[in-house]
């Protein structure tokens, strides 16, 4: 019989729970029990090593839209693992579980120097601020397949026999998805065997309700601080922007108690969140937050991220691009390819479902364009060629996603350069839907107000934009507050804005007290 290797076992680094670790000893920054208050100067930091302690655990719930797909069961299977310390084997030997991938358990930030040698510290994105810890998370949701979550997860076949097998106890005390809304328009046919735990009848204003009232029970009967909604599941179509349908907030609400035909599964599951206030994050390319979506979410104040999770091939065309223009290389065209064997890959061989994908993975790049107007002049939009070349679905490669990209470039008078990757990645094991999970819940708690000369001026701390365009480094298509631009260079902007809310300055690269006597 195999040990127990779970017993007296250490914990991965990343996957470990650690007091906060920061505070700021500074007139600037204050601590109480409930809030942190900051006011924001440019300017440099030292650091000593004292140990600070800060302690905020609010209870969060993440509702996921097809929890029982590969997504969603993976990550309740890999945030299960992590919580009860599960030691696994493989054929390259023992496993730990941890928390590699991920942007806020795994990678770290610059807050300064230390004072006597001028080392530069770093410490864990995740101690910058009181964050919610991954294992913590209540996972529930939705999915048209009723297979229970145990059998899920044996279905998707992405995690390993032996994880697979320890893992599946604790799977299956999550039972079966709830019933979820299926509209077969939106989704490919071939989902269709699939569909066998649905929200019966057609009713839009009935389905709307339906899903409110589980989020509001999921609440209450776990006594959670917020729930965040999260749409991992298929790829819908894109919906069609009609004026007196989805253009405005009461258009939009009147459509759905006509149940109009262009409402989808996404956009109703993203009202309902919105109407309970309770924050909505769409994890696929379609377009869900049509523009009465988001002024009905701008309307309760409630927040909304999106769009399109981006963990493998997209992510690496940003860095590449990016690198490619700093470096004063021009990129005339990009071309990719790429194929899945999983059923996102299935559902994708329909042709208005991977529109969606085309339409999201577009304007990876054009940020990037904007910045150096030397190389490209207005108004190019940047390298030609098809953003993603339309794929096969060979199951045999089950969860593995395939890409090949070719980067054809201009270099020094009239030279050309070409670079050609081949990227094989596991479509699902990412941490991307918890990393946002996280993410989206601390900045519905996160307040500013702008500091005026005259005290009876001041204005009270008042709740963030609702569309957070913060999320943006782990999406392909940013979603952002209209009339503002789309940058897809985000991590920084990110770790300024969390160091700011503690009254340290963003990251500087120019190290000046390196440079002078």
């Amino acid at each position: 019989m195999a040990p127990n290797l779970s017993q007296n076992s250490s914990v991965h680094p990343t996957a470990a729970r650690r007091p906060h670790a920061i505070t700021v000893r500074s007139e600037n920054t204050l601590y109480t029990d409930d809030h942190i208050t900051a006011k924001f100067f440019n300017r440099g930091a030292e650091v000593d090593g004292a140990n600070g302690q800060f302690n905020i655990t609010p209870t969060v719930q993440l509702m996921m839209i097809g929890v029982g797909g590969n997504n969603g069961t993976t990550l309740c299977a890999t945030i299960l693992a992590n919580r009860h310390n599960i030691i696994w084997h493989t054929k390259a030997g023992v496993q730990q579980p941890n928390y590699i991938g991920s942007l806020l358990r795994a990678s770290t930030v610059r807050i300064g120097t230390e004072p006597v040698f001028g080392k530069e510290v770093h410490v864990p994105v995740s101690d910058v601020l009181p964050m919610v810890y991954p294992n913590d998370l209540v996972l529930g949701g939705w999915d048209i397949s009723g297979v229970p979550m145990d059998k899920a997860m044996e279905r998707a076949q992405v995690l390993g026999y032996d994880l697979q097998r320890q893992v599946a106890p604790h799977m299956a005390l999550l039972g079966k998805p709830l019933p979820s809304i299926y509209y077969p328009d939106f989704i490919a046919a071939n989902q269709e065997a699939r569909a066998d735990n649905v929200i019966p009848e057609t009713d839009k204003a009935a389905h709307l309700e339906h899903s409110r009232a589980n989020i509001k029970k999921f609440k209450k009967d776990n006594e959670l601080d917020r729930t965040v909604v999260f749409w991992i599941a298929n790829t819908e179509r894109y919906s069609d922007i009609i004026p007196g349908v989805n253009d405005t907030a009461d258009n939009l609400l009147a459509s759905i108690k006509s149940s109009h035909s262009e409402v989808s599964p996404s956009t109703l599951f993203a009202v309902a969140a919105i109407l309970e206030g309770e924050p909505f994050v769409n994890g696929a390319p379609q377009n869900t937050f049509v523009p009465g979506a988001i002024e009905l979410a701008e309307r309760h104040h409630s927040f909304i991220g999106g769009d399109d999770l981006k963990s493998g091939q997209t992510k690496l065309k940003s860095v590449l691009a990016e690198f490619l223009v700093n470096a004063s290389i021009e990129p005339l065209s990009i071309a990719s390819y790429n194929h899945l064997g999983n059923n996102d890959g299935h559902n994708l061989s329909a042709e208005r479902q991977f529109r969606s994908k085309e339409v999201s993975k577009s304007t990876v790049v054009h940020d990037m364009v904007d910045t150096n107007r030397l190389l490209y002049k207005a108004p190019e939009i940047g390298p030609k060629g098809a953003p993603v070349g339309k794929g096969e679905h060979p199951t045999t490669l089950s969860d593995s996603k395939r890409a090949i990209d070719e980067y054809y470039s201009e270099i020094f008078c009239g030279g050309r350069s070409i670079i050609n990757i081949f990227n094989e990645t596991p479509s699902s094991p990412h941490p991307s839907s918890w990393i946002l999970t996280i993410l989206t819940e601390l900045l519905t708690r996160v307040q500013y107000r702008k500091v005026t000369p005259n005290a009876a001026d001041q204005k009270e701390f008042a709740p963030l934009y609702s569309a957070f365009s913060l999320l943006s480094c782990i999406l392909k298509a940013p979603l952002v507050k209209p009339c503002t631009e789309v940058v897809n260079r985000q991590r920084n902007a990110l770790e300024g804005f969390l160091k700011a809310c503690i009254g340290l300055e963003g990251s500087s690269d120019l190290l000046l007290e390196t440079r002078i006597w």
